[in-house]
Parts: structure tokens; sequence; C-alpha cells
């Protein structure tokens, strides 16, 4: 019986081991990709991405919703800057904006200023205080405002985020995730006037009494990471510290987002470093290695010229365009006659087993049949 007992035990501690090696396997198979790229975050919830194509270049924790602090603040000015008709409008701040918790302008009752100015106080010095003035003259109220906000996240695609304010101080229903901030932040940065705001390091704003309040940006990365086009900092005790960062650079624009991290500079500068380095974006359609002149079937000319119209931008490392898959499907002849633009086949792009683009194939020229004078030399040649 003992001797059962002992080998049942050892069988036991072999398959423990064996099922601890499998796992530790799977687990450092994850850890050698990213070291790959020397890509790493502390953040609880992290994502970079590139702006045109949205693709992740690197996440963690990414679809975690999360409270996200005064980057609320980048849903705030974008659904402003879509619902104010006159920017540059004077106008007195509602006495709710008045004495708002946390950072602020420090408005005060009877202060007159202008939505533009206030934008700037909101995402260079992030007053919360600004935040409701913003929403009240904007919209007649803050809940109507955040229902636009709400309606705005849904349309960029932002999914897993609601927002209930909107300076970003903790509150029931008010979380985002890094990805959907990531995409947030990337819808905004099509937007002029937000860029130009964002990527400000010092202003001065103009009170309608003529005193002058002077702003610097709390965003270091705008003064130490070359390239950097801004965005917004963030910090509550339930959120942590928060970055979103984006820089412009060689043809690429990326967005970074890191919620709950402590180092959340030094890690936010390094993850955008690194993907610059190692990202680049290709026009993909330059590297079609198909022949564009196809045989004609009893037409006028004995081929014709076929090809694409589109083009296609990635990002993507030196590596992965080498392991690019590109199938053309067409035939090796078409029948004539055919109009110009013509669809006759495709042209699909794989990275691995991931469909990365498809496109249509199109005839570029007018394939006319046979002359008159054609059809009666192939009649007495075949006589």
């Amino acid at each position: 019986m003992k001797e059962k007992i002992k080998n049942f035990a050892l069988t036991f501690v072999v398959i423990f081991l064996c099922f601890s090696f499998v796992f530790i396997g799977v687990s450092n198979s994850f850890v050698l990709q990213t070291d790959a790229l020397n890509l790493y975050s502390s953040a609880r919830g992290c994502a970079v991405i590139e702006t045109t194509t949205k693709r992740k270049l690197y996440a963690v924790g990414e679809n975690k919703k999360m409270p996200m602090a005064s980057t609320t603040k980048i849903m705030t000015a974008i659904t402003a800057l879509e619902n104010c008709d006159d920017l540059d409008e004077k106008f007195e701040v509602s006495p709710k904006a008045v004495g708002v918790p946390g950072t602020s302008l420090y408005l005060r009752k009877g202060d007159v200023y202008s939505t533009r100015d206030l934008l700037y106080a909101l995402m260079l010095i992030s007053g919360n205080d600004a935040s409701v003035a913003i929403a009240e003259h904007v919209a007649g109220s803050t809940s109507e405002f955040v229902t636009k906000m709400n309606e705005l996240a849904k349309k960029i695609g932002a999914t897993n985020s609601h927002f209930a304010n909107t300076h970003g101080l903790d509150a029931d229903g008010h979380y985002t995730t890094a990805y959907d901030l990531a995409l947030i932040t990337s819808y905004a940065l099509e937007n002029e006037t937000f860029r130009e705001i964002v990527g400000t390091k010092n202003t001065k704003i103009t009170k309608g009494d003529g005193e002058n309040r002077y702003l610097k940006n709390k965003n270091k990365l705008l003064f130490t990471l070359d390239g950097c086009i801004g965005v917004k900092t963030g910090y509550t005790d339930d959120a942590g510290r928060c970055l979103v960062s984006a820089i412009e650079k060689d043809g690429l624009r990326l967005v970074c987002v890191v919620l709950n991290c402590r180092p959340m500079f030094e890690e936010s500068a390094e993850l955008l470093r690194q993907c610059l380095e190692n990202y680049k974006l290709y026009d993909l359609t330059e590297l079609y290695d198909f022949d564009h002149s196809i045989d004609v079937v009893d037409g006028r000319n004995e081929s014709a010229m076929i090809g694409t119209y589109g083009n296609f931008l990635y990002p993507l490392t030196e590596n992965e365009v080498q392991n690019l898959k590109f199938v053309y499907s067409y035939p090796q002849s078409v029948q004539a006659p055919l109009d110009k633009d013509s669809e006759i086949g495709k042209v699909e792009i794989f990275l691995g087993n991931d469909l990365l683009f498809s496109e249509k194939i199109f005839t570029i020229e007018e394939i006319k049949p046979k002359s008159i004078l054609q059809r009666m030399k192939d009649f007495f040649k075949n006589w």
C-alpha cells in the first residue's frame, strides 16, 4: 500500500513538473517576442499605435477598463472644437465653473474668456474649472456636454469608454482603456486647432478686462523628446499617473498611452523611440510583383495593360516586410471587348495568417475587339 502511494505521489510530481515546464515555455515565448524590440512598460494599461492604420505596435492590458484622470480632457477638447461655432467669442464663465476642485485656472465670478483661451488652459495646465466653463458655454450644461462626449466616443470607435465628467476626477462610470484613448487621441490629432493647442509649450491668454495669464505645458516630453507633438498628462488617486503622448517623425505619427504608470514620462519616451527605430511606414503597393500585361483573346491588340489604383501604407518592421506574402488572383487572358477599368482579379497581402490588405486588379485601358480587316485576315489564314 505504501509503495502504491509512493508511486502515485511520484507520478503526480512528474506530471506537475511537465505542465509547469510547458506553461513557462509559453509564457517566455511572449516575453521573447517583446524583448526582440526592447519594448516594456510597467503601466497597468498601455498602447502604442500608428494613427493612420490604428495598428498596435505595442500593448499591455490595452483593453482593461480603467480611470484615466485628466487625459479625459482630450475628449473634452475635441468635443468642444466640434461643437463650438466661434472659438474667439468672449463669454462670462458659468458660476458652476468657480471653485471646481483639483488643478485649476482659478476662475472667479465675472471672469470673461474665449473658448480658445480656455482650451489652452484646459490642455496646458489641466484646468478642471476651465473644462466646466467650456462645457457650460458650448452645450448649455455639463450633463449635455458629457452626452456629446459619449456620442463622439462611439463615433470614433471607443466602445469600451464612458465619460461621467469633463475633467477626469474619479467618478463611478468614468473609464476608458489604453487602446480606446489612443483611438480618441488619433482622431483628435486630425483637428488642426487641437494639434496646435496640445503642441504649445508656453502661451498667454487674456481675460476680458485685459489681464494676462501665462501658461506652461505640463507635458515634459514636449521639451525633451524630439518630434513630440503633445498631448496630455493626468493624475488622481484611483487612476495613478497617466500620460498620452504623440510623436511625428520620418512619416510616422505615433500615439502612446500609459495608464497608472509611475515613470510615465520615461517609459513613454522610450516606447516612442523604440517604435520609431523599429517601424517604418511602407507603401505595400510599391512591392507588387505581377505582370502588368495580360494576353487578349480576339482583341485588336494581343495584350493589354492591367493594374491597381490604390495605395496602402502600413507600419512594419524590416523582418515583417521580408515575411509578407502577396497572392495574385487573375486569369492568364481576357476576352475582348472590355471597357477600361473592368475588374479582372484581385491582390491580397498577408502577414502570417492575417490579411492586411486586398484590392481589385483592373484593365487600365480599353480592350477593343479585332477590326473587320483583322477578322478577314484570320478567316483566309485559316481557310
